[in-house]
């Protein structure tokens, strides 16, 4: 791959850019064209450095759910390579192009220093221009813990090759031997003297040609000084002082809200309405497409009462409900298949499934056997921030600002229910008021954009908190089958696990068995169901690491040591070892409180927590008094912003431990509130302690989703341990303990 640019003027050179050895899943050579000259006009001239990327990892693409392959990612041969951009400008500011999304991680930070450490310049030095597909390279999305991994790991190599590149200039420049070269501080610099060119003088004018590949050397982690290090989030005063803009705070000219017709029930199909009285209203316009009928006013309060003011009759869909959800989860065709849209069943989720040596045998043979049954809930994501859109149509041509995790996934949503090429449809992401893998969809971006297209002008469309509970896709439930053998030395005879619709992710066993059986089974969910943080690794670790407590409980051996004695992968053993000496495993707890500890993988992280709990018997009240977590998820790229990652996690997985389930009957949501749906509070926050294990000798991964699989078993053993019940249920005290 090469890259010509002609400066000082980007914009008009026509920037030709060549792909070698370019692979499609189908189709001709594809083309990448540079479709922001108008930015770059801004910019100025400069050093541009495109970075021809491997392959998209094809665990992140497992992972990826919630309606691909709907019009979601590109219906034309999409490449399998990411293409990630830096420009240096003549003033020397640096811009960095992605097309991952800030949804609440703080990616735009740590990306930021991956940059600076590598072109020697402050963060504040460096402006993430992130998840535009007009200004940003494709980009399958924000999931899937790859950021890190991934984008992160190719920033350092665009970044390293910028700066070699300045080097070579500036020793051309000044016509000296580049060894005496140095680059530091946004400058090049004579190690001898001190004297210096800056970036931007010497990207001025002149016409370069950079080749970055997968082997380009970057700083290794020991030798970091930005990355490694705490860092401030990048315009972090804009949150604290509420000046950020989210999608609903997009404001534009002339620009209307939108209001949509919704079933009263799942499945249910429109017979007939009657919209005079809301076409009475003073400028208020109603939009029928099909089944589709929305509202649009000039203010958000209008749209709401015209929307209500339409007569609507529906025919009532099967009449799903939660009563017998587990027990059709396990049988053939199962309830009425999902909503469109999210996944039902396995989402094409592919099952690790795992066969060595006979189980059945490993049971004749075991000391004690042990068969039970866990079940895990509908959840929902419930972010702080509902989906909203604004969709504005200017000559054919349409734009969304929307909060989603796949702008391009959801550009191509756009292009196929408009019938669109995609070189008529931009999508922008503002920072999202969070996802959890619960916004990869662009529901409201297409509804924001019918409206709009029918009303002439601009169109806000934001989702009440009741939509968003109820249209939204769902984790999984489950149900998860366990069969195991131990013999009285603590060694695991056999294990046999079954997983039923709620994913693979996670379904793998860390521990040693002399026979092992493992299969994920797919079913067909009553529910729209989806990605949700580390998927199904949080089910299967709940069942895995009750299952093995148990085990450990049943011939008489410590839970800490009988994990250390069957886990095979060293750095598991380690955070184990870390988070039980923080916790002080071993101490007796205090009457009426009991410890538990648990341990998992996820994600190429590895996590370990231990919990205590506090059980009032006459209130049934659980509280989670403390809880330690050690992570290691390789070398650490900003110690804070991790730890405030793994607090997250657990203070989230806390909430589908004890009491988040989604109740449905009759086809409808029965809490699709705040007030009815339990989400972690204040009060439920226990004192939390985080040890990161800092492997500068790994490359770091990703740590949004591992640290939430640990802290519900742990919790549930911990409950085990205080009251010697065994709780096989996610949640497992949403009413309180009944003993």
């Amino acid at each position: 791959m090469s890259l010509h640019t002609e400066s000082p003027d980007l914009a008009e050179s026509s920037p030709e850019i060549e792909f070698e050895r370019y692979e499609l899943r189908e189709g001709p050579a594809y083309h990448f064209a540079l479709d922001r000259r108008d930015f770059l006009r801004g910019l100025g001239g400069g050093l541009l450095v495109l970075y021809l990327l491997d392959r998209e990892s094809p665990e992140a693409e497992a992972q990826e759910s919630g309606g691909r392959r709907r019009g979601g990612f590109n219906r034309a041969p999409v490449p399998q390579d990411v293409g990630a951009w830096l420009h240096i400008g003549e003033d020397g500011k640096i811009s960095v192009f992605t097309g991952k999304a800030e949804v609440g991680q703080n990616i735009r930070t740590s990306l930021a220093q991956a940059v600076a450490e590598e072109l020697r310049v402050p963060i504040s030095a460096v402006t993430m221009v992130m998840a535009d597909t007009k200004l940003t390279p494709f980009d399958m999305g924000t999931f899937g813990s790859r950021t890190t991994p991934d984008m992160s790991r190719r920033l350092h190599r665009a970044a390293a090759a910028a700066r070699e590149a300045l080097i070579d200039l500036a020793a051309e420049t000044w016509k000296v031997d580049r060894q005496g070269l140095t680059a530091k501080d946004g400058a090049v610099m004579k190690t001898a003297s001190g004297e210096k060119l800056a970036y931007g003088k010497l990207t001025g004018g002149r016409k370069l040609t950079r080749t970055v590949t997968d082997d380009t050397p970057t700083t290794p982690p020991e030798k970091w000084t930005i990355s490694g290090h705490e860092a401030a989030k990048v315009e972090g005063r804009t949150f604290v002082t509420g000046s950020h803009q989210y999608s609903c705070d997009i404001r534009r000219p002339g620009m209307w809200y939108g209001k949509v017709l919704r079933p009263p029930s799942y499945h249910a199909s429109l017979v007939s309405m009657d919209p005079s009285a809301a076409q009475a209203m003073p400028d208020v316009k109603v939009v029928r497409d099909g089944d589709f009928v929305g509202v649009i006013a000039p203010s958000e309060h209008g749209a709401a009462q015209a929307l209500a003011a339409i007569k609507a009759e529906w025919k009532p869909g099967p009449p799903i409900s939660d009563r017998d959800l587990f027990r059709d989860l396990k049988a053939p065709g199962g309830q009425r298949p999902p909503e469109r849209g999210g996944r039902g069943g396995g989402g094409g989720f592919g099952g690790p499934n795992v066969n060595a040596g006979s189980t059945a045998d490993g049971l004749a043979a075991a000391d004690v056997r042990s068969e039970e049954t866990y079940t895990i809930a509908y959840i929902a994501h419930a972010p702080l921030e509902p989906r909203a859109a604004v969709a504005e149509w200017v000559n054919g041509e349409l734009t969304v600002w929307t909060g989603t995790q796949r702008p391009f996934g959801v550009r191509g949503e756009l292009t196929g229910a408009f019938k669109l090429p995609e070189s008529r449809v931009r999508v922008i992401v503002p920072d999202t008021g969070s996802g959890y893998g619960g916004k990869h969809t662009g529901e409201a971006a297409v509804e924001a954009a019918r409206l709009a297209r029918e009303a002439g002008r601009p169109v806000k469309l934001v989702w009440t908190r009741e939509e968003e509970f109820t249209w939204a896709y769902f984790r999984a439930a489950g149900v998860i089958e366990i069969k195991a053998g131990v013999k009285k030395d603590g060694t695991i005879s056999a294990w046999e696990f079954h997983n039923h619709n709620s994913g693979p992710s996670g379904v793998q066993c860390p521990y040693r068995a002399a026979s092992e059986a493992v299969a994920f089974h797919q079913s067909q969910s009553p529910l729209r169901q989806g990605s949700y943080r580390a998927l199904a690794s949080t089910a299967n670790h709940f069942a895995r690491e009750s299952h093995v407590d148990d085990l450990a409980r049943a011939i008489g051996m410590d839970p800490l040591e009988f994990r250390l004695k069957n886990l095979k992968d060293r750095r598991m053993r380690d955070v184990l070892e870390a988070a039980a000496r923080a916790f002080g495993w071993g101490r007796k707890p205090e009457s009426g409180r009991g410890v538990g500890i648990a341990v998992g993988m996820e994600k190429g992280g590895f996590i370990a927590t231990c919990a205590e709990v506090a059980v009032d018997r006459s209130s049934g009240r659980v509280q989670v008094v403390r809880a330690v977590s050690a992570f290691d998820c390789g070398a650490v790229v900003n110690p804070d912003h991790l730890k405030n990652q793994v607090e997250g996690a657990m203070v989230m997985g806390l909430g589908g431990a004890l009491f988040e389930a989604i109740a449905f009957d009759g086809g409808k949501i029965q809490n699709p509130k705040f007030s009815k749906y339990r989400v972690p509070r204040f009060r439920d926050v226990p004192e939390i302690e985080v040890v990161l294990i800092d492997r500068k000798d790994v490359a770091p991964a990703g740590a949004g989703e591992t640290p939430i699989v640990a802290i519900a078993p742990a919790v549930g053993n911990a409950i085990r341990d205080a009251t010697g019940v065994r709780l096989r249920s996610m949640p497992m005290v949403p009413r309180g303990l009944k003993v």
